[in-house]
């Protein structure tokens, strides 16, 4: 596992010198965000919303490594299988339009449940 350097959080009272300390145990530096800047995060807290609100609701997590399991398969579906509006709706692991398909009666749905169904991916079959 890759070892992590920082740490980002806001100047809220709640953290107190004990909270850093434990980053700090571990050779994390401890970074501030900066004072009256309360947008300053908000492309990664949309992220983390989005991941507690599609996946992390909808599960009961058992420990750290069913934890990691789960954020990895979320990160697969949201990188190549989930429409992003900024994107035309396409994943950002696409390059490109998406492909025209003509002809759609003749073919089959191939339906793949993520989470036991909490998220459903759709795919035509090749």
């Amino acid at each position: 596992m890759e070892s992590l350097r920082f740490v980002l959080r806001d100047r809220d009272a709640k953290y107190d010198q004990s909270f850093d300390a434990v980053f700090e145990a571990e050779d994390m530096e401890v970074l501030l965000s900066a004072p009256r800047a309360p947008l300053m995060n908000a492309h990664c807290e949309r992220v983390i919303g989005t991941v507690r609100r599609e996946a992390l609701d909808h599960l009961l997590l058992m420990n750290e490594a069913h934890a990691r399991q789960v954020l990895a398969d979320f990160e697969r579906h949201y990188n190549t299988h989930r429409s992003h509006r900024a994107r035309d709706q396409r994943p950002p692991h696409t390059s490109g339009q998406p492909a025209t398909v003509h002809g759609l009666d003749g073919r089959r749905l191939l339906h793949t449940r993520i989470f036991g169904g909490a998220i459903n991916e759709y795919r035509y079959a090749a």
